[in-house]
């Protein structure tokens, strides 16, 4: 069957300080169990998070570059006073302002202490049962492949989909939405976030995998050598990895 979707991947050059930042921005628990560090839901940080995405933090060397990550974050607020006071406490946790081209928005754009982007969002109804993640954010050029490929590749339920936009989210109708908006520039560098993918416990991993080359999923080496997770890319060339059930 379809994959779940189970995690947001962040690389960092600082995953215990960067942890902590997403930990407290979210409200929710922090976990290091090895190299990596987790931020879940603070009732019991469990793996994989039943009602929605965790966030696994990777270590690499290299920071972030200036160019725009191609996927984010989308944070939710119930009131425009909900919003501000959110803006502000993320400010005093080191995020900072950024201009991304924007405009006037009722939103407001941040980057979090390595410089990946984020949004807090003004309050819409469709996100006041989310959780403090409203959506993740993939910009494409043709939403509606991108929503064609997700929402064959994973078990969530598209929900919209249009010229310039597109969004999906899980059956159960919890947690944040996975959403496509249509951007005119095409994706250059390696994304610095990504999503993590995982099979049900009575499906197989290779035969899934192979399921997502046949949609147009391809093979990518970022120097990963003999790891139990596959890395792939998505037919816009999103990366993104399957991973193995332990």
């Amino acid at each position: 069957m379809p994959l779940r979707p189970v995690q947001v991947n962040i690389k960092a050059v600082d995953v215990s300080a960067l942890g902590r930042f997403w930990a407290e921005a979210l409200g929710w628990g922090l976990a290091s169990p090895g190299v990596t560090t987790y931020v879940g839901p603070a009732d019991g940080l469990v793996w994989p998070e039943p009602l929605g995405l965790g966030i696994d933090l990777v270590p690499v060397p290299e920071p972030k570059t200036p160019t725009k990550n191609r996927l984010h974050l989308d944070l939710a607020t119930t009131s425009t006073t909900h919003q501000a006071e959110l803006v502000a406490r993320l400010r005093s946790l080191g995020a900072t302002p950024v201009d991304v081209g924007q405009v006037d928005v009722p939103w407001t754009v941040l980057a979090d202490p390595e410089g990946n982007e984020f949004c807090v969002l003004e309050p819409r109804e469709i996100y006041l049962d989310n959780g403090p993640i409203a959506a993740v954010v993939i910009d494409c050029v043709d939403p509606r492949a991108m929503a064609r490929f997700w929402g064959t590749a994973t078990d969530w339920t598209v929900h919209e989909v249009a010229d310039d936009h597109a969004s999906s989210r899980s059956a159960k109708g919890v947690g944040p939405y996975l959403e496509f908006l249509r951007t005119p520039d095409a994706k250059t560098v390696l994304d610095r976030i990504h999503l993590d993918l995982l099979p049900y416990p009575d499906d197989d991993k290779a035969a899934e995998v192979d399921r997502l080359r046949a949609l147009g999923a391809t093979d990518l080496d970022v120097g990963q050598g003999d790891v139990p997770w596959t890395c792939l890319k998505d037919p816009e060339a999103h990366e993104f990895c399957v991973l193995a059930l332990s």
